[in-house]
This record gives C-alpha cells, structure tokens and sequence, in this order.
C-alpha cells in the first residue's frame, strides 16, 4: 500500500541447540541445525533466508545469529556460501539456555537499530509455508513495539511434546493477549485444550522491540541481563564476531526466555498461525514430517527397503538394505549406526556413546 510506513525488522537466529535425540547426525560437533532435514539446505541456512529482504511494507535487516564458540567455523562458511552477510555474530562460550541467548539480543540489537523490531527465532525450526510465516510477521509488527509477541501454532492434534498457549483478548486483528503459558501436557489435558480452543503450541519464536525486552528482563529477571551485559561488556570484537566474555556467561543463570519473562510480563501477547511449522526434535518427528513412499517409508540417501511399511532409513554413505521390517528407525553416519523402533525414537540419548 502507498505511503504505508517501512518497518525495519532484525531476524536474530538461536543457533545453540545440540540436537541430541537425532544422533548419530547431530553431533556435538555438527548439531542438526547444520543439516538439511527439512528443505535444501542447512536449516540454519533456510531460517535465514525465509527472514530476509523486502516483503510489503516490511524490511528484514541482516540477521543477527548467536551460536556456540565451538561452531563459529560451520556458522561463517554455511552462511557465506548461501549468501548470507550477518550484521553480527555473537559467539557464546557455552549454552546458557533462551533467557541468555534473548538478553544479548535485545542488547545487540539495541546497539545495531534500536527502532527495528527483533525476530529472535531458533536456527533449527521447519517452515513449510514461508508466505504464511512472513503474513504472521505482519499481524505482529504493530503490536511488537509494545508488547513482547509470540508465535502460537495451531495445533492438528493433542501433542503432548510441546507446551501450549492459551489466548485470552483481542489486541489488534489475528493478535491476542496471552491468557496462561502451560507446560507440556499430558494427552487428555492436550485432549482438553483441542476440544475447548484458544489454545496454541508454543513455536519459541518472539518479536520485540529491543528496550521493551530490556524493560521487562529489569523486571522479573535482572540478573540475567545483567550478566548478559557484563558478557557484552567483557566480550572480544573483532569486525562482525563477538565473543562474550568467558567469565561473565558462565555465570549467568541458565533459564529458559517463558519463564524469565514471558510467564511474568504482562506485555505477552500471541498470533496463533497455520505456517507449516515442525520442530524435528527426533527421528520419529522427522518421520511424520518426511515425504514417504506409497509403503510409509521416509528415505534419504543410498536405501533399498523390501517388504518393509513405516520405516524411517536415512544412509550419509554407506548402502543400507532392510527388508521384512517396518516402524523402524535406521540411521547410518560416519559417527555411528542406530536402530531402534520408531515409537522409542526418545530413547537415542540413551545410546550415545
């Protein structure tokens, strides 16, 4: 629309997470969002390009990605061979949890635009329909620079692996205050929920004006900002990478961002969506989520399945034959092989070496 005001809009990518129930691909050295699992490229690499350039009236700034020391090398070349120039790097000397990682960005973003609205979203989250995510955005923008908006999914049915959002009234069109944060249900609460509505699952995903988040963590969570500060302050800068101060992070206290703040502020508010989203947070996921053959299998790589319904089997090298079994998981990599049924996909962390 003509005339419309320009929102400048700062994607700031978690890329901390070690993704330890799909071993033997996610590795403490190569965690999952350094891997194509839900598109082309590395999911890192697909985060940041479905937040980037001119949409409307809204204008997605270079991102902003905070990631462990250890993987700054992946980070610099997965990025660079995409295309993709960030505004910053900030390197955290170990995982401190969502509170940490959302403290550093509002105060870097503070330093960068602090009129820009920051889009703090997880490196390792699948968005199958980018077009619906980016209209979201645009739901929330009028309301970020006041509140502090999540991303609520709308649920497809009682999943009892995520935490949910229950919305209460109306603050603008497709924007609700939130009402409550619950944890992750059992299935005849999540039952509950689907059967009553108002009710979303919690994406992690959050967008904010950087001083309103300050504002809020001086709030209910100082501490934390305080030592995300000091971490700023004591930090090595050279060029585009920060470095946070290895003594001030690891004394910050490690909490997850709903708890910090979002389950104490009364600035939250939701935009409950439909945008294709999954977090493939075990091989069991990533089957459901996976294209399958007329037999329900979901493969990847060199894979040859006889008689077999149901299977997940994904190979980064060697050729994996099975026949005659189905509701398997088999992964073979060059840091291991494992084989489980599928309903035990929970169990991988018990089996890393």
């Amino acid at each position: 629309m003509a005339g419309e005001m320009v929102v400048r809009i700062l994607p700031v990518i978690m890329s901390g997470g070690s993704g330890t129930r799909l071993w033997p691909l996610s590795t403490d050295r190569r965690p999952k969002q350094f891997h194509a699992l839900g598109g082309e490229c590395a999911m890192i690499v697909e985060t940041a390009m479905r937040v980037r350039g001119r949409h409307g009236n809204l204008d997605f700034l270079d991102p902003v990605i905070i990631a462990g020391e250890r993987h700054a090398e992946l980070v610099s070349s997965q990025l660079a061979d995409a295309g993709i120039v960030p505004a910053a790097t900030v390197l955290e000397p170990v995982a401190r949890n969502t509170a940490a990682t959302a403290a550093v960005a509002a105060l870097v973003a503070a330093e960068l635009d602090p009129e820009a609205l920051v889009l703090l979203l997880p490196a390792d989250h699948v968005v199958a329909d980018p077009a619906a995510f980016i209209g979201a955005i645009a739901l929330a923008a009028p309301v970020a620079s006041g509140h502090i908006v999540t991303f609520g999914i709308a649920p497809t049915g009682p999943e009892t692996g995520y935490g949910y959002i229950h919305q209460g009234g109306t603050l603008a069109p497709g924007v609700h205050r939130v009402a409550a944060f619950k944890e992750k249900p059992d299935l005849s609460v999540a039952r509950r929920y689907i059967e009553e509505g108002g009710y979303s699952w919690n994406s992690g995903v959050f967008m904010f004006r950087p001083d309103v988040m300050i504002e809020e963590m001086e709030t209910g969570s100082a501490d934390i900002l305080a030592g995300a500060r000091e971490a700023l302050r004591t930090a090595s800068r050279t060029d585009a990478e920060i470095r946070l101060g290895r003594k001030a992070f690891h004394a910050v206290r490690a909490e997850p961002v709903d708890i910090a703040v979002m389950e104490k502020t009364s600035r939250a508010a939701v935009v409950p969506c439909s945008i294709g989203w999954a977090d493939i947070g075990s091989w069991a996921e990533l089957w459901r989520f996976s294209p399958k053959d007329q037999a329900g299998n979901a493969v990847s790589g060199p894979v040859t399945i006889l008689d077999g319904e149901n299977n997940l089997v994904r190979s980064d090298g060697v050729h994996v034959s099975i026949a005659g079994v189905s509701d398997l998981i088999v992964v073979a990599t060059a840091d291991g092989i494992l084989i489980l049924p599928r309903d035990r996909a929970q169990d991988v962390k018990k089996l890393i070496p």
